[in-house]
């Protein structure tokens, strides 16, 4: 058997395992194996939701870079399956996104009865001191796929040139790519009716935050608060290093598209961000949701590439955040993106009434906590995650000045890196003297959203033993009106599957 063999054969039957080692979390999205990044190709497709990943098949850091797979029925519980799209002759698999052939556009398919569609694949190729664009196809729902003969289909003679995401826009009738030239802090829109031939439409950029390279484009249109007749276009766009919080994040940028051209709103040198956590980087959103479902999902890799090398985890390496659904709100300063954990997760709650948070509970494992805070003479409140060894993080708002926050400086009594320690936060604001704080933890992911989501702070946490016990900040009390927990059933457990 070959080392690759080995390999897939590893991954495949990995969903025997209990997902037990330390720190793994127990409803996000983990390698079975070796080191993952980046999301990729994130479709839906014949009932299934695919989820492909920036993978080593061979190690716990990053190289060897190929496309890891798993699918998954309601966005909770994954089937890992072969590595999709593997490095080749010197040519590694980055960044890049799938689409669903409707009508065999690409003449890929192999129609069955009255379906013609079947997965194309547009990924960029690393290697031989150029990146270029490329496509890859599959007729078996993503099981096995076919690399296309004439690749590349884009090759501008670049070293740093990537990340395609292609969707179908329907005013003009065809594919449109959007890519970065990641050094020159451009987006560059191309357009093609087949997929194999592709002309440049336009570019954007720069603006908004230039600090680093810009990677892991994406371009969608959302309501301004669920009004149809106010659409929005949404150009995200990922920096590394120059993120909010220091090394990698995310910005976006709302405008208008026409099919060829994004218009910003906003001034050039305005900046929103995504989140305010050191690890929500490389979002992508979902292709071909259907209609009667009309939500736009996406998922985010969670960590930062100042360490991304070093985590302190065994066997596996990097995490994905829960799926979040998209909208768009208009708030005081203008219309900015809300992002909120699917709903699907509530199928998750071990038991429909939560505990309430009076002072201090036990955390019987990986939970959810709704806290509400009401306006008032206090200058911090907020919770605390801590064990008996003196590890701890805070999850909090601070008065003055109006900010959302999560201070992990003690949340480790061993040391891995000298940028992991910090505290990050964001803005947040008053609704009706009120402020709603929602707290994923699961073991070492902790996703934390301010007024449902307007404010997002996403932190990896790395305790050397588990943060079992959940308190309120000494004084909260007078500030939190209400607390609730609950316990959340593992996703990876003999029971779940």
């Amino acid at each position: 058997m070959t080392a690759y063999a080995a390999v897939v054969t590893l991954s495949v039957s990995a969903a025997s395992q209990d997902y037990e080692e330390p720190l793994r979390p127990q409803f996000h999205f983990t390698p079975a194996r070796n080191f993952m990044n980046d999301p990729n190709g994130l479709v839906f497709y014949k009932g299934e939701y695919h989820l492909f990943y920036q993978h080593n098949p061979f190690g716990e850091r990053w190289g060897h870079m190929s496309w890891g797979h798993a699918v998954s029925r309601d966005l909770l519980h994954w089937e890992h399956l072969a590595v999709a799209l593997r490095e080749e002759s010197g040519v590694m698999i980055f960044s890049g996104s799938v689409v669903v052939d409707r009508t065999n556009s690409s003449g890929f398919c192999r129609p069955e009865g009255d379906d013609p569609s079947c997965l194309v694949a547009i990924y960029t190729g690393h290697g031989h001191d150029k990146q270029t664009q490329n496509l890859a196809y599959s007729n078996d729902r993503g099981r096995t796929w076919t690399k296309y003969a004439s690749n590349p289909i884009l090759d501008l003679g670049l070293q740093e040139f990537r990340d395609p995401k292609v969707f179908w826009h329907e005013s003009t009738a065809r594919w449109i790519m959007v890519t970065v030239l990641p050094d020159q802090h451009k987006v560059r829109f191309f357009g093609s009716r087949d997929m194999k031939r592709w002309e440049v439409l336009s570019d954007f950029g720069p603006a908004g935050a230039t600090g680093g390279v810009w990677e892991c484009p994406d371009l969608f249109a959302l309501p301004v608060d669920g009004n149809p007749a106010s659409l929005r276009w949404i150009l995200d766009v990922d920096i590394n290093p120059g993120g909010i919080a220091g090394g990698s994040g995310g910005q976006y940028f709302v405008g208008t598209f026409d099919g060829r051209t994004f218009v910003n709103d906003n001034a050039p040198g305005e900046t929103l961000w995504v989140d305010y956590g050191k690890d929500f980087y490389a979002t992508i959103s979902f292709s071909d949701i259907p209609p009667s479902d009309g939500r736009r999902i996406w998922m985010g890799w969670v960590s930062n590439w100042l360490y991304a090398n070093e985590e302190p985890t065994v066997v596996w390496r990097g995490a994905q955040s829960i799926p979040r659904q998209l909208t768009l709100r208009r708030v005081p300063d203008g219309v900015r993106l809300v992002q909120a954990p699917i709903a699907e997760l509530a199928t998750l709650r071990e038991f429909p009434e939560p505990t309430v948070v009076k002072d201090s509970v036990t955390i019987p494992g990986s939970i959810e906590v709704e806290m509400e805070l009401e306006r008032g003479d206090w200058r911090e409140a907020g919770l605390r995650l801590s064990n008996t060894h003196g590890e701890e993080v805070t999850i909090g708002v601070t008065s003055r000045p109006l900010e959302i926050f999560v201070d992990r400086r003690k949340s480790r009594a061993t040391p891995f890196h000298k940028d992991y320690a910090g505290r990050h936060g964001g803005p947040i604001r008053w609704r009706d003297n009120r402020i709603k704080v929602r707290v994923l933890f699961d073991r070492s992911v902790l996703e934390v959203f301010g007024n449902d989501g307007e404010t997002v702070v996403t932190e990896r946490v790395y305790p050397t033993r588990p943060l079992d016990r959940l308190e309120l900040l000494p004084g909260a009390s007078a500030s939190v009106s209400s607390a609730r927990l609950w316990r959340l059933r593992s996703v990876w457990s003999r029971k779940s599957r």
